[in-house]
């Protein structure tokens, strides 16, 4: 048996020594291809993500994906039996790690595209495609393409009295802030109303000031500027 091992692993090394070298050399160069493409684009994905949902496994996994499905291309190489083995190993394994991000998905299936174009040997289209994917997500970020330029929020009012609603009402008149009023409730001397507010970014410092003055009101007891929004910007 120790025979019969040893005689394998001499037929390996063998085997190995034996090997082409330009399909040596091409084997390496798919893989260190592979790396530093993945590398890049964790890179340009860790540079153009805001927002909460940021995991640093996320970018390892981008990393080693584009090589990994680089050496699955690399060994089936249009092998049948090797192909049909990968999908039934595929079956076998269950993803549930949740997508938060549309956009983490698209970084996902730019990886193994870029896996797949290499392992096939399609090297200058895989990096021209990874250079104009990368300047294009680029060119969104500084752009902010997809971002809403308006921003919505919720003013929520409460309190024992009279509440003068001139304060909002000169708002709409200046032009600052589009408002109407959502609801109005009123049990007894208590109050409560909440207000719709459209404004743009450059005018939050004014939305601000309008809540401090309100806050400052005798008959107010409580107010509160809310985004009804579920994702928060990215």
């Amino acid at each position: 048996m120790i025979f019969d091992l040893g005689e394998f692993y001499m037929t390996e090394i063998i085997d190995l020594l034996l090997l082409d070298s330009s399909v040596l050399i091409r084997f390496i160069f798919s893989m260190i291809l592979a790396i530093l493409l993945g590398l890049g684009i964790a890179f340009v994905y860790k540079l153009t993500h805001k927002g909460l949902n940021y995991e640093s496994s996320f970018l390892t996994t981008l990393a080693l994906l584009a090589p990994i499905v680089t050496l699955v291309m690399l060994f089936i190489q249009g092998n049948l039996v090797l192909s049909l083995g990968l999908v039934g190993s595929l079956s076998i394994i269950r993803f549930r790690t949740p997508i938060k991000d549309a956009r983490d998905m698209v970084f996902l299936f730019w990886t193994i595209a870029t896996g797949l174009g290499i392992g096939t040997y399609n090297w200058s289209l895989t990096i021209i495609a990874t250079v104009i994917l990368a300047v294009l997500m680029l060119v969104f970020y500084k752009l902010r393409y997809g971002r809403k330029v308006h921003n919505e929020y919720i003013l929520m009012i409460s309190g024992t009295g009279d509440f003068d609603q001139n304060l909002i009402n000169n708002l709409n008149t200046e032009g600052v802030v589009k408002s109407f009023l959502r609801s109005r409730e009123i049990q007894d001397n208590n109050f409560e109303l909440v207000y719709e507010l459209t404004f743009n970014e450059k005018e939050l410092a004014k939305v601000n000031a309008l809540v401090d003055e309100i806050n400052k009101m005798a008959v107010v007891e409580k107010v509160s500027l809310l985004s009804p929004q579920l994702n928060l910007p990215m």
